[in-house]
């Protein structure tokens, strides 16, 4: 077999794992803060992801009979729909809230728990993350979980029974990138389930970076929707996870303070 052709089995048979499913692309995607449902679906199709996230406060897929629903554009049947608790400031308005996705989804039992702290910083009320897990997990709940990134704690979501766990790398929204790579890394060393960057990417470079970490994916929303082209963006963003993935499979060079020639000069005629 072919050096390329090897290159292209190795991609191909690298999938991300979620709760006993293989999915083929690293990159989950948000579906809120597109200026329309047209804008959305391009963004998503371009992106190449099969996960979608969906904030069950904000966006209609059902619960309001009378208006567009986002699953005529993105048909469940096409993405693996992932309900997520954003605008949550408490247990149990996360847990209300993923009872009435599992509802909406006839069942649906994936979900992306994430219980806020403060209005400022969205950052994650940790307390209120693990009780809302706890009570999830025992419901059936296949929960993937938004936390800060303290390897302890991502630890601890692990061992309750979370299916996946996913440190922020930054504020939410920020686009800041990835502001500890160090405590992003301990998660992953100590991991056995998947750790998925989650928040505070800017740019295609962050999520390559995230990747080269040895992160199982990324989930953005904001970096694409946000951006002057939303449908561009989510292209870069694409080739960035599959960049950032091979590139930590190869393997880096070691880190050296000084020069090193690329060609031996042992046996160099003169």
């Amino acid at each position: 077999m072919s050096s390329v052709m090897k290159s292209v089995t190795s991609r191909t048979a690298d999938p991300l794992m979620i709760d006993g499913i293989e999915y083929q692309s690293r990159l989950l995607v948000g579906t809120g803060k597109y200026r329309d449902m047209e804008e959305t679906r391009l963004a998503v199709e371009t992106s190449g992801a099969e996960i979608i996230t969906v904030a069950i406060r904000r966006t209609n897929i059902g619960q309001n009979a009378d208006e567009p629903s986002l699953l005529d554009v993105l048909p469940p049947d096409r993405y693996t729909y992932l309900p997520n608790t954003a605008g949550c400031y408490s247990a149990d308005d996360a847990i209300r809230t993923c009872r009435l996705a599992r509802e909406l989804l006839g069942g649906h039992s994936l979900v992306k728990l994430e219980v806020l702290g403060d209005e400022k910083t969205l950052f994650p009320d940790i307390s209120q993350t693990l009780d809302a897990a706890e009570t999830l997990i025992a419901d059936g709940f296949r929960v993937m979980v938004y936390t800060n990134d303290d390897p302890i704690v991502a630890k601890r979501l692990e061992d309750m029974g979370c299916v996946a766990v996913m440190p922020l790398a930054a504020p939410i929204g920020s686009g800041l990138g990835i502001r500890n790579p160090y405590n992003i890394r301990t998660i992953v060393e100590n991991a056995g389930v998947p750790i998925l960057v989650d928040a505070g990417v800017g740019c295609a470079s962050d999520s390559a970076i995230a990747m080269e970490l040895g992160c199982d994916g990324v989930l953005m929303n904001t970096a694409i929707a946000g951006a002057s082209n939303p449908v561009l963006m989510a292209s870069a963003m694409k080739k960035a996870i599959e960049a950032g993935r091979e590139s930590f499979l190869a393997g880096r060079i070691p880190r050296k303070r000084f020069a090193s020639a690329s060609s031996p000069v042992d046996g160099t005629f003169f």
